[in-house]
């Protein structure tokens, strides 16, 4: 797994602890003061050796390249803020099926539904579940049953203990 930090920051980490090695650390100390497993350093040791300071640079991600483009994904994020009825769908609930469907006919480009969760949340879109409520539901009621009948409920029965 990749640890934290920005590339820059993990290639600091990796200068520091050739440097801490060139002192005369030994490789427990160091992988312990830049928080690096044992392997690791030693690892950046041999690329040291074998490659020079070159050894220490980031490697590039690895991985498929986005098949939209990171316009195409802001686009995508504003079709989403419009709300699913926009896009031709009879309520405003966005599953991944469909977002898949607005990719499809938007950018020509077919994403299975199962990954389009994936790359919702890249985007920053976290799954959501309606709140479920009756059509018939009376708020007016509902709020005079709460001032009203509630409190003098709660009394008996507490009187009656």
């Amino acid at each position: 797994m990749r640890p934290h930090g920005t590339i820059a920051q993990l290639e600091a980490r990796r200068r520091k602890a050739v440097a801490l090695l060139a002192e005369g650390d030994t490789v427990t100390a160091v992988a312990k003061q830049v928080g690096a497993s044992h392997s690791s350093v030693l690892r950046w040791r041999d690329a040291v050796v074998a490659k020079g300071e070159a050894g220490l640079l980031a490697k590039p991600a690895s991985g498929r390249p986005s098949r939209l483009s990171a316009r195409q994904h802001q686009q995508l994020l504003k079709i989403l803020g419009r709300g699913a009825r926009r896009s031709g769908f009879a309520t405003e609930l966005w599953t991944c099926a469909r977002v898949a469907q607005v990719i499809q006919m938007r950018f020509g480009v077919a994403y299975h539904s199962d990954y389009v969760g994936t790359l919702l949340h890249k985007l920053g879109w976290s799954p959501q579940k309606p709140e479920r409520r009756a059509r018939e539901r009376d708020e007016d009621s509902i709020a005079t049953w709460r001032r009203e009948t509630w409190p003098r409920l709660k009394k008996e029965a507490r009187t009656k203990s």
